[in-house]
This record gives structure tokens, C-alpha cells and sequence, in this order.
């Protein structure tokens, strides 16, 4: 089931004119995209949709005047400056049906020695599109200097098949070390400074 229902509106103005005064409005611009079919546009309570999308892969039903389609968020516009947002591009799904969704990897615990460092940031995966999980931990709990996590190691939710590189590295530790300043003299430099030495004790 769709973990939020927002009651939509059906676009009939298009452009940048348009979705700016769709947004003064209180609402954001969306189209919702359907295999094989037309793309509707319409248009989302700001407030509901921000509070949908703070996920990655949110789920949401969309209710046009009765009609309810469910949906999975594909793209997610906003504004650099204030987060708020400017554009939502959604897919129609059904329920169990089967994609591939980038799911993000979290740390969890603490190296013994290093630290973790993340190489992959998400995980591509094939799974029930009102399953997503929200994350895939990788938990770093007594890994020392060296060791790495690859995708084959990572223990993944039921349901959940990984579509990503198996051999792929997810989480290399390390200790950071600090680089030796080195000291070049140039041999003019050298020279020089023996010379005055030399003058310095003939004249003494």
C-alpha cells in the first residue's frame, strides 16, 4: 500500500509562467508517467509532497477527482537555495510489480582501527515497487585498516535481488596518514652556504 495519499489536480497550463503561479498557489508541478500512455500533468499539495519526498523512492496515491493511480517518485526537482519544491516526476506502478530502484547505503558501527569510507553511494536493486527499502546498511563493526565490503557481502532485506556488480567495492577502511614534508635544498643553495662557512672560518 502507498504510504501517502495526495489529492491532486489536472494541469491545462504549461510553461514557466505556469509553474510559477502553480507554486505561488501552494502546489508543485508533477506529471506522471505511464507506460505507453499519455503523461498527465497535475498538480500536488507542496506541503504533502515535501513531506512524501523525503525519501528516496517514495511511494505515493494519487487521487485525480476519484481516479487513483499509484505511483513511485522518479525525479525530484528543488530549488538550490531553499530545498523547496520546483518539479516531481512520477511513475505508475501496481502493486507487486517488480523494478529496479537505487536504494541509498548507510555506515552503520565503528572500524576498530580507520576509518570507513563509502566508494558506492547506492545500490541498484530489483524489487516489489511498494517494498523499496529506504536504505542498506553496511555495518563496519570490527573492520581494521584495509579491509573493504564489497557488494557480495552486503546482507540485504528480503525480496531484494541486487542488480549491481557483485565485485563492486561498497566501503573501503583506512587510516589517514599524514604525507612527510620533504625539504629540497638546491645545489646553488648548498654551495653557497659552504662557501660562507669556508669564509667565515678562514677568517676567524
Amino acid at each position: 500500500m502507498a504510504e501517502t495519499v495526495l489529492n491532486a489536480l489536472t494541469r491545462t497550463e504549461f510553461g514557466k509562467g505556469a509553474a510559477r503561479r502553480t507554486r505561488r498557489a501552494g502546489m508543485v508541478p508533477a506529471v506522471i508517467h505511464s507506460r505507453g500512455e499519455t503523461p498527465v500533468h497535475v498538480s500536488l499539495p507542496g506541503h504533502g509532497a515535501f513531506l512524501a519526498l523525503r525519501h528516496a523512492n517514495a511511494v505515493m496515491e494519487i487521487d485525480i477527482d476519484g481516479n487513483k493511480t499509484l505511483t513511485l517518485a522518479r525525479e525530484v526537482q528543488r530549488h538550490p537555495v531553499t530545498d523547496v519544491l520546483v518539479h516531481v516526476d512520477l511513475m505508475a506502478i501496481k502493486a507487486g510489480e517488480k523494478i529496479e530502484a537505487g536504494v541509498p547505503i548507510r555506515i552503520e558501527g565503528e572500524p576498530t582501527v580507520g576509518l570507513a569510507l563509502l566508494d558506492l553511494q547506492e545500490l541498484l536493486v530489483l524489487v516489489e515497487a511498494t517494498n523499496i527499502p529506504d536504505y542498506i546498511a553496511v555495518n563496519v563493526d570490527g573492520l581494521v585498516d584495509g579491509a573493504t565490503v564489497h557488494v557480495k557481502d552486503l546482507q540485504l532485506p528480503e525480496g531484494v535481488e541486487v542488480v549491481t556488480d557483485l565485485e563492486a567495492a561498497v566501503v573501503n577502511v583506512t587510516v589517514p596518514r599524514m604525507e612527510e614534508e620533504e625539504t629540497f635544498v638546491e645545489e646553488g643553495e648548498a654551495v653557497e652556504g659552504e662557501e660562507a662557512a669556508e669564509e667565515a672560518a678562514a677568517e676567524e
